[in-house]
């Protein structure tokens, strides 16, 4: 988990890079590229370019992340920062604060976003940075050789890459086509339901229920905070829309007093999201030939230590980086894997272990040592 100075400047000034998915990871890796002078054209499969509308907890590796990428200030005007998290117990009472570690000089060391504004912040600097996002568009073919990468798209359209990058999820299509065996996600028997709220007066840190299930309070704004949920799901079961807010208060049932009292104002169903709970990581190459995974399409995590994004935002710095050392490509991608291997790994083994502890498939885990382990973790450089 050691970290490496930057390069002085790139040995690779002016690559020509295809990044595959508009997420969080995909958006960082063109904003990263761009940085470094190389050409980025990213492609999403989603025509509308949606994301659903609950916030994201990004902690302070991620405000470290977003200071190197040259976003931050527009990222804080856009957010909610706090500098504490709160362990609650089953019966409500709070056992902990935890102060968490400032790594920007007077910034806050955490904060809430939303989902949406998180991606017009990223968006509109890939734009601005020159990168061409072209929405409603996938990979059909890979073909690589030696010297690059030809693609043909979904539009008909066809273009020659010297690096591809598969930013494109979980269920990544670019993973299937270039590593086959890797491994696939496995349901973990949990999912997790979100929702947003106003914001009550005092909510200053993160709000962590304990407990079967696990409950926390996320500042996203001035006016607004959301909540996630995980439950029990051992079944993976797939609710309809229609009746999803008194599924979501039902789960809510036997939760801390001041969780099942806010459970009352949950009454929209569109504004209820559910998600099961997949985890996966890749121990093999994440690389094959020119073609090369970030995020969850290699780490996938549950939500429990809230690092999903930031993994996906500093693997995009450190491919990067990385890219802009390394005359070869695959060079390149070897030396990424080794930088980020062990920390992501630790992230997804420590989330899936607080999982299985809350649905009964391993030992309870204490989320007050688990929180400030993986903070002191994520604190050191990438």
């Amino acid at each position: 988990m050691s970290g490496r100075t930057t390069p002085a400047a790139p040995l690779v000034p002016d690559l020509n890079v295809l990044v595959i998915g508009g997420g969080i990871g995909g958006l960082s890796a063109a904003i990263a590229l761009r940085r470094k002078g190389h050409r980025v054209t990213v492609i999403e499969r989603d025509p509308t370019w949606s994301v659903y509308g609950v916030g994201i907890i990004q902690q302070s590796n991620v405000v470290r992340a977003m200071d190197q990428l040259g976003v931050l200030d527009a990222f804080l005007d856009a957010a909610c920062g706090f500098d504490a998290v709160e362990i609650y117990i089953p019966d409500g009472s709070r056992v902990a604060r935890i102060p968490t570690p400032t790594l920007v000089e007077g910034k806050p060391a955490n904060v809430g976003i939303g989902r949406r504004a998180l991606q017009k912040v990223l968006g509109d600097s890939v734009r601005a940075l020159g990168a061409e996002i072209r929405p409603g568009v996938t990979a059909e073919t890979l073909d690589q050789d030696e010297t690059g990468v030809s693609v043909r798209f979904s539009d008909g359209g066809e273009a020659r890459y010297d690096v591809v990058i598969g930013a494109d999820g979980v269920y990544s299509q670019t993973r299937r086509t270039v590593l086959p065996e890797a491994e696939s996600p496995e349901f973990t028997g949990q999912s997790v339901w979100r929702y947003n709220f106003p914001r009550p007066e005092g909510l200053d840190a993160l709000h962590v229920y304990n407990g079967p299930t696990g409950v926390g309070l996320v500042p996203m704004s001035a006016e607004t905070m959301y909540m996630y949920a995980t439950t029990p799901e051992p079944d993976n079961p797939r609710y309809p829309v229609e009746g999803l807010a008194a599924t979501m208060r039902a789960k809510l049932g036997q939760t801390a007093p001041a969780i099942r009292a806010l459970a009352e104002a949950i009454t929209e169903d569109a504004e209820v999201v559910y998600r099961p709970l997949e985890g996966m990581m890749v121990h093999g190459p994440w690389h094959a030939g020119r073609v090369v995974l970030l995020g969850d399409a290699v780490h996938a995590t549950t939500p429990h230590l809230g690092q999903g994004a930031g993994m996906a935002i500093e693997d995009a710095i450190v491919l990067a980086e990385e890219l802009s050392a390394h005359a070869d490509p695959e060079a390149a991608f070897e030396a990424y894997r080794a930088r980020r291997y062990d920390r992501c790994r630790y992230i997804v083994e420590a989330s899936l272990a607080i999982c299985h502890g809350q649905i009964g498939k391993g030992p309870p885990v204490d989320n007050h040592k688990a929180t400030a382990e993986m903070f002191a973790v994520v604190s050191q450089p990438i």
